[in-house]
């Protein structure tokens, strides 16, 4: 998986205070024989190779009741296609193994983990942040990187090539597969033709999961606890693909409320929505920021999506600037809360 930069932010002493996060999620299995890492609720990781596979192990399990299923089992990754493919038990693992990442990152340069695989980057559409992140994490763990950076005008797709026959020759070439996609359910269709791993970094207005990972990841460290807490969602949320995902993942806690504040052509789909209700979770439709934000341990802001709206240029200006989270939005919340972005941002987050 892969890192993606943001900012969380807090009022303190009424400055704005933020503190941008780069964390690494990365993947234990990244070529076809390497499917199968075997995990455990660690306190350290021993991460080794055994012929072509990577078996990544954790140790000493000390009242963990809740993890202790993981002692000695198997958690299969073949693909990281959308949020729903996780369980909060796999969450816990995932976000343990991110840890012990952080730690390689800073303190092994030159780890030679990955050492001999080689990873495929296909990105049909923009992308500064997750790309690049996804790229950094697998050299600094000593793999090697493919990258087509505009696959949508410069690969054989500019000639007419279907997505499937991109991927049957990529995967000739590379050990994983991280895509980016303009159209939803792109990735799926990859992860189908795939006898590779593949990764999605985003399918147009469908999902993002990775940083919904590193989401929930950073809501967890800044706050302290997943559940029972209150997550405001605001923005783009019919386009918003890092929303949707992040909405998945929060329904694996308990107690948790999500608002949802919007201009009305851009509202929250009602898929997400009936998921959530069918999963126990309470939402709620606001019109009124300032007053979600007073509730909220998280505001979730997102840009609205020009891209997204075709020729409909009217629509996106009738969007454009209804929310903005400033000073007086930061003035309301409670003194723990913090504002996250998935970025880029325009004008709807902004400290004046």
């Amino acid at each position: 998986m892969s890192s993606c930069a943001f900012s969380t932010c807090t009022l303190q002493n009424n400055e704005l205070m933020c503190n941008k996060h780069l964390v690494q999620f990365k993947r234990n299995s990244i070529s076809t024989d390497l499917s199968y890492p075997k995990m455990t609720w660690h306190n350290s990781t021993t991460c080794q190779q055994s012929g072509r596979r990577l078996q990544c192990k954790a140790l000493n399990v000390e009242n963990n009741n809740n993890y202790n299923f993981l002692k000695g089992n198997v958690f299969q990754l073949d693909d990281v296609i959308e949020a729903q493919q996780f369980d909060r038990q796999i969450l816990s693992a995932i976000f343990e193994v991110a840890r012990e990442m952080e730690t390689i990152e800073k303190m092994s340069r030159g780890n030679q983990l990955l050492k001999g695989y080689l990873m495929a980057t296909l990105f049909y559409e923009p992308s500064t942040r997750t790309r690049l992140s996804f790229e950094s994490a697998m050299k600094r763990l000593g793999g090697e990187v493919l990258t087509t950076e505009n696959a949508r005008e410069f690969s054989s797709a500019a000639k007419g090539e279907t997505l499937e026959d991109t991927i049957r020759t990529v995967e000739g070439y590379s050990d994983i597969i991280v895509m980016r996609h303009f159209e939803s359910g792109a990735a799926r269709r990859a992860a189908m033709t795939a006898n590779i791993p593949v990764i999605n970094a985003g399918d147009g207005p469908g999902q993002h999961p990775t940083q919904a990972l590193l989401d929930v990841y950073t809501i967890e460290r800044e706050i302290g606890k997943l559940d029972g807490i209150k997550v405001g969602l605001v923005g783009d949320l019919a386009n918003g693909r890092t929303v949707r995902s992040l909405a998945y993942l929060l329904a694996k806690y308990n107690d948790v409320k999500i608002y949802f504040v919007s201009p009305e052509v851009v509202k929250m789909k009602d898929d997400i929505k009936e998921y959530l209700t069918s999963k126990g979770i309470k939402w709620e439709e606001s019109a009124d920021l300032m007053e979600v934000a007073s509730k909220c341990d998280v505001v979730y802001q997102t840009r609205i999506q020009k891209e997204r709206f075709g020729e409909r240029i009217d629509l996106y200006d009738e969007a454009r600037g209804k929310y903005i989270v400033n000073r007086d939005v930061l003035s309301v919340m409670q003194e723990h809360a913090v504002i996250m972005h998935p970025l880029p941002r325009l004008d709807e987050a902004c400290t004046s």
